[in-house]
């Protein structure tokens, strides 16, 4: 992946893929269900919501959990690059959607790798997620190509 330009972590206790719960700093599992953490979540994209959009409230679902699926994926506790993310992202996206990931993407209003970037940073602008002085948008403007991305694996 060459050097890391930016890294993002994430400040909410998020859902893992098994149904449990990862604390935000160090992967300890947490039984808990009802967390002020996730109101903060869903406070936050309401807000965002009535400011910006563009995207689906599923697309910052999405994104929150192709973080957690990054970080596990590579064993990170900590922060990841938004190269890193978008790869985590992708590797997600085709685990909970095959075929159809493109298409489920573009319904929420993802159509390139910047609307992701976007969604990150309207959630970092929300103190949702936190950033680094080196992060920027552009980590994620010279991302994929979404036909390669998301078709290119399903045909022959």
């Amino acid at each position: 992946m060459g050097e890391r330009s930016g890294e993002w972590s994430c400040f909410w206790r998020v859902t893992s893929l098994t149904g449990r719960e990862y604390a935000r700093s160090d992967r300890e599992l947490i039984d808990s269900r009802s967390t002020r953490m996730f109101a903060d979540f869903d406070e936050g994209v309401k807000a965002i919501l009535q400011r910006d959009r563009r995207y689906a409230r599923e697309a910052y679902e999405f994104v929150r959990e192709a973080l957690e699926y990054t970080r596990i994926w590579m064993n990170r506790s900590g922060h990841v690059s938004g190269q890193q993310l978008l790869v985590g992202i992708r590797k997600y996206a085709l685990d909970q959607f095959g075929p159809m990931s493109k298409t489920v993407l573009n319904l929420w209003g993802i159509q390139t790798c910047e609307d992701f970037g976007i969604i990150v940073f309207n959630l970092i602008d929300h103190k949702i997620l936190a950033k680094t002085s080196q992060d920027s948008i552009d980590d994620f403007r010279e991302g994929y190509d979404f036909e390669e991305a998301f078709d290119k694996p399903y045909t022959n």
